[in-house]
């Protein structure tokens, strides 16, 4: 990529910026979700993927992702100052997220041509709609021990297995599934394959999830002698595992590559300031209470720490030691982050943090219950935050499995 010229950077930022301003809108007349785990009607959805494919068709999301492939084939820094006046303008969310986020760098990084031109447009644009199959209901935790069956016949593949917390899979096009195509190597982690998966092929079932928010954002998934084409295999048969790594770490902020835009909406510790200005402790606004000031500071300098945590992401001398290390690290400390928020600003609503969203009695229509409840899915998703605290210790720290 050739040097980028300042000056046409500022006029790309400024027009970024008054498109944003133009077409930003806050109150569609419903509730907007949150993350895109929170998606769990057709009007939200439909909302989000209508705004997705206006935001890419203006050129502010895959600005840096070839233009063979519906990018602008425009250097990384140019996505950067549209999403930052995305977010500046508070846009909603992007919907197609393990589209943009995962599937996408990764056909990007080591797909084939085919897969290339065949998916990465209708990925950035939202006409398709991406899904994640990695987990199942019996193991957990335990991605190595899948057993959904892919079994080779011909120029297909045929799927039996379920599997579970599939985010937007009701509305999904393609899958990125994880499936054992060897039931019997030696290890567990060798028979795993990795295939771009169609959802509306016969023997595909999806069944929505209720969660504890109310809503359906997750479903799960069925196959049921299921035959998918053998061209959607990413590498070979049995590199599945790797190639699920490779995919955790886009999931994880580890490497780059993303389109841009971003898929969820983070705590706002300031938000919660203002908040506590109008709860009241014993006939006076909460944030009177030294306790209450002192934890409020407390996040304000975890705000900071996590803005020059992200600053130095952005410099590779800085990230030597262990290249992964701050990025996994940044995970986990933004989502716990992130849960603490919510359930402090729950704690000071007090007993009206019981009213939920659309209850006149709610504090702010239930939003910090809302935002609180659906905190845990960016601590689960991506590896839990148990995971991560393994992950970081063992393959970071170098510290021993027991």
């Amino acid at each position: 990529m050739s040097e980028i010229d300042p000056k046409d950077l500022a006029a790309y930022a400024e027009t970024a910026d008054a498109w944003f301003r133009e077409n930003v809108v806050r109150d569609p007349g419903f509730m907007l979700p949150l993350t895109f785990m929170e998606v769990g009607t057709d009007q939200q959805f439909h909302f989000l993927q209508d705004w997705q494919h206006k935001v890419w068709e203006a050129g502010y999301l895959g600005a840096a992702w070839p233009q063979a492939y519906g990018g602008r084939g425009l250097d990384q820094a140019f996505q950067n100052e549209a999403t930052k006046a995305m977010r500046r303008h508070g846009g909603p969310i992007m919907l197609n997220a393990i589209g943009i986020n995962w599937a996408g760098p990764l056909l990007l990084d080591i797909g084939s041509e085919a897969h290339k031109q065949t998916y990465l447009k209708g990925i950035v644009s939202a006409e398709d709609i991406w899904c994640q199959g990695f987990s199942e209901p019996e193991h957990g935790s335990d991605l190595g021990s899948a057993q959904t069956r892919a079994v080779r016949d011909g120029d297909s593949y045929v799927l039996n297995g379920s599997k579970i917390w599939t985010t937007l899979g009701r509305h999904a096009k393609y899958m990125i599934l994880l499936c054992r195509t060897d039931p019997s190597a030696g290890r567990k982690y060798d028979g795993l394959s990795f295939i771009l998966t169609p959802m509306t092929v016969p023997g595909v079932r999806t069944v929505p999830i209720r969660k504890l928010t109310g809503e359906h954002g997750f479903t799960q998934t069925f196959f049921t002698d299921a035959r998918v084409p053998a061209e959607g295999l990413v590498g070979k048969e049995g590199e599945g595992w790797r190639v699920a790594m490779r995919t955790l770490e886009y999931e994880r902020g580890a490497r780059g590559g993303q389109a841009g835009g971003y898929v969820s909406v983070g705590s706002d510790a300031f938000e919660v300031v203002e908040m506590a200005k109008r709860m009241e402790r014993a006939g006076a606004p909460a944030l009177d209470d030294p306790l209450i000031r002192d934890r409020m500071v407390e996040f304000m300098i975890e705000i900071q720490s996590m803005s020059l945590c992200r600053q130095r992401l952005a410099v590779p001398a800085l990230n030597t030691d262990h290249p992964a290390g701050l990025p996994l690290s940044f995970k986990l400390m933004a989502t716990e982050f992130g849960r603490r928020v919510n359930e402090f600003a729950v704690s000071l609503t007090g007993a009206r943090g019981a009213y939920y969203v659309g209850d006149e009695r709610a504090v702010d229509d239930g939003i910090w219950t809302r935002a609180y409840l659906n905190a845990f899915s960016g601590t689960i998703g991506g590896g839990t935050s148990q995971i991560q605290h393994n992950i970081i210790g063992e393959h970071v720290l170098g510290l021993p499995k027991s």
